[in-house]
């Protein structure tokens, strides 16, 4: 009964499917045309463009002085996100004088904490098929265009990935299939690869951690991937080189107005900035501003008019990082049904392993923080899909992070309950105009919307967008052998050079130039932040250049390094503290706040508390009798004296007995790593809370426990000194 039912639904699917494929026929001209008109668009961007700076970006300094000097800019964009820097870009390249203000970094929110996939979404199109909604469908048909463009504007921040769909009951087979050969034939000439089925056999070969009881096949996809940070830091970046003025940590005090002479009406006609840097306050005075400023859309839609109703319904959504060995190094995982209804993504991405997301309403805050629920729904999530031989353990992760997706009801609609599903353009009565909700992949055509409502609307001219295909920061020079040359002209290793090449395309010999000597035969040059990654000190340096002016900015979003590994990042941040005080004359304290801010935003943003939080105080002890007889035994093999507790001293004299050396500053994170009362001194009970954790899987790779167990295993290799070798004890 259950079968025919299934069989049932596959007939409906397959009936959407066809109505739907009767449209595609019909679009497929219009599909020729698109893309002959993308192929132009590109020609004609290219000779109408202004001349982008030829060799240095504009310092942030001079980006302000521009703000300030400035009689009247075209274009006032608010928030640097995604879509806001896009709307700079369309703006500028539209030959039109553009200003963007962000409070705090560009890509500090939602826009860096993004699953990084480029898509056109499978789960709506399903959707669209299963309601036969032509909205819904169109929606995903413009994101799968988007998603095109974006890859090939910036090939190196971006890839086509392989997406597996594990199936694991009969009749589910030709119903994912159906569903999967419709998104590649909406794609049309845009897909990126062909969908394929798999046997359960090469399934398994191709992601061996896959739970084997009851699969029956998989079916695989492909989907864009990308660096959702350096992706809008690209983003503006091009619009600062074409021309635009954009300035981080500059927030809006408050909206200019003018009473408009022909209608006697109130008009926006700038904002009140303050640098946060400085406190310094400054107007910048514009004929048209856009609020762009994703989750705080409704912030400054009540500056304009605090009767403003709320349009933002903000959702959570929390990603774990675990590492790489949870996935094969290219391909990923949908859960398509988790146990609440949700969908979850398990995605190689930096050579580790994403999981998430969760969908959960929220308040509006600008530094959101991963739930401890959270991150263990998306672990059980994941244990559900692996195979039980993969023990996946909560001190296995690396990393944790909320996103607010900012969903938007329409505020032109007599249902204002009613989430939109895309995105929406609002213009008030003042002249404001908003642009909230959408996606990361639609960004673009986001972008272009708004500017032609601006233009319209304020009379800007300069004509149509010129955004489609036109190259990103440092994607023009970029090639996939392009590494090759960074380890040939100034001896990188081949991962930093992998890297650099993959992060800042043409320009990585800026960064590779910037790079001191390590006296060392190999590498030449590129000293590391900290050995597992292939982050190097001049990439800090050449931040500086690229507007971050906080340590946060370097570890979260001109590099990764707080989103992968948050112990890694804080290992790295005193470094990262000296180079950036040195290039930007800080004092001493000065440094140390900016040392203080980064273990915060580690500590709560990026998950280190719910990392550390594993053991506790109150963390219970689970050992068994012999369990706490062996752990009792390897401390007391550190714990000479008997005392009931070891410190630096006790650990440095074990170690120098079996010949390892270890400096005093780094012990003592060791040790301070397990100290929960913060006494100086790890005692037995603490051990013990340690040992029991490890066992639970609660905590992974402590570094005490290894050392301990490590040192105790040469202790019992050397064993005793027998009397013959000794000499009879003379």
């Amino acid at each position: 009964m259950a079968f025919r039912k299934a069989l049932k639904g596959t007939v409906i699917i397959g009936t959407g499917a066809a109505a739907a494929l009767l449209g595609l026929s019909q679009l497929s001209e219009y599909r020729k045309t698109q893309n002959k008109w993308a192929r132009l668009a590109y020609v004609a961007a290219e000779g109408e463009l202004q001349q982008p700076f030829k060799d240095e970006l504009p310092t942030r300094q001079a980006q302000l002085s521009t703000l300030q000097n400035t009689e009247e800019f075209d274009v006032l964009v608010i928030g640097g996100g995604a879509t806001g820097s896009g709307c700079a870009l369309d703006a500028v390249t539209r030959n039109l004088k553009t200003a963007l203000v962000e409070r705090n970094d560009f890509s500090s929110g939602t826009s860096s904490r993004s699953t990084k996939l480029i898509h056109g979404g499978v789960r709506y199109l399903q959707k669209a098929i299963m309601k036969l909604d032509y909205e819904q469908y169109m929606m995903v048909k413009e994101a799968l265009h988007e998603r095109s463009n974006l890859l090939d504007i910036a090939p190196h921040l971006s890839a086509p990935l392989p997406i597996m769909l594990p199936v694991y009951k009969w009749w589910q087979l030709p119903y994912y299939w159906a569903g999967i050969k419709m998104y590649d034939l909406v794609a049309g000439v845009q897909c990126l690869k062909s969908s394929y089925v798999l046997s359960k056999k090469k399934a398994l070969e191709l992601f061996p951690m896959l739970k084997k009881d009851k699969l029956v096949g998989a079916i695989v996809y492909y989907d864009g991937q990308h660096n959702d940070a350096r992706m809008n830091l690209a983003i503006a970046l091009t619009a600062a080189r074409h021309g635009a003025a954009m300035a981080n940590y500059t927030e809006v005090v408050h909206l200019l107005k003018k009473t408009d002479a022909g209608t006697g009406k109130e008009k926006v006609c700038g904002a009140r900035c303050r640098d946060v840097v400085t406190g310094n306050e400054f107007d910048v005075r514009a004929k048209c501003v856009i609020n762009a400023t994703g989750p705080f859309t409704d912030s400054l839609r009540k500056m304009d008019d605090v009767k403003n109703a709320n349009i933002c319904q903000p959702s959570a959504g929390v990603h774990i990082v675990i590492p790489g060995y949870y996935s094969p190094d290219n391909m990923g995982l949908l859960d398509p049904a988790t146990s609440d209804g949700r969908v979850i993504f398990f995605l190689p991405w930096e050579k580790m392993t994403i999981a998430g997301t969760t969908d959960t309403p929220t308040e509006v805050t600008a530094h959101p923080i991963p739930m401890e629920e959270d991150i263990n729904f998306i672990l059980n999530e994941v244990r559900n899909y692996l195979s039980p031989d993969v023990e996946v353990r909560r001190g296995d992760v690396l990393a944790a992070w909320s996103g607010i997706r900012p969903l938007v009801t329409d505020p032109n609609s007599k249902d204002t309950q009613s989430i939109c599903r895309n995105h929406i353009v609002h213009i008030s009565d003042s002249g404001l105009v908003t642009i909230a909700g959408g996606k990361w992949t639609t960004y673009r055509s986001m972008a272009e919307e708004t500017l032609d409502a601006a233009v319209s609307a304020h009379g800007l001219g300069g004509g149509p967008s010129k955004t489609v295909g036109l190259m990103l920061e440092g994607g023009k020079d970029w090639s996939p052998t392009m590494y090759i040359r960074l380890v040939q002209d100034y001896g990188l290793e081949n991962e930093v050079a992998q890297h650099l090449a993959a992060t800042y395309g043409g320009k990585a010999f800026e960064v590779a130039k910037m790079a001191r000597v390590t006296g060392k035969r190999w590498p030449i040059v590129g000293k590391r932040l900290v050995s597992e990654f292939p982050y190097i000190e001049s990439e800090v340096r050449y931040a500086v250049k690229e507007y971050a002016c906080t340590a946060i900015d370097v570890i979260a979003r001109r590099t990764r390094l707080g989103f992968l590994n948050v112990q890694a990042a804080d290992e790295a941040l005193p470094r990262i503290v000296e180079i950036m005080g040195k290039m930007l004359d800080w004092s001493e304290q000065k440094r140390t706040e900016e040392l203080e801010a980064a273990k915060k935003f580690l500590y709560f943003e990026m998950g280190y508390r719910s990392r550390s939080e594993q053991l506790t105080n109150t963390s219970e002890i689970t050992l068994d009798t012999q369990e706490v007889a062996r752990y009792t035994k390897r401390f007391h093999k550190f714990d000479k004296d008997s005392k009931g507790f070891i410190t630096t001293v006790d650990v440095q004299r074990v170690l120098q007995n079996i010949g390892v050396q270890i400096d005093e500053n780094a012990l003592h994170e060791i040790l301070n790593e397990v100290d929960l009362n913060k006494n100086g001194q790890v005692e037995l009970n603490e051990f013990l809370q340690l040992m029991s954790a490890v066992q639970k899987g609660q905590v992974s790779d402590n570094r005490l426990a290894i050392l301990m167990k490590t040192a105790e295993e040469s202790l019992d290799l050397r064993g005793p000194v027998s009397v013959d070798r000794s000499g009879g004890g003379v």
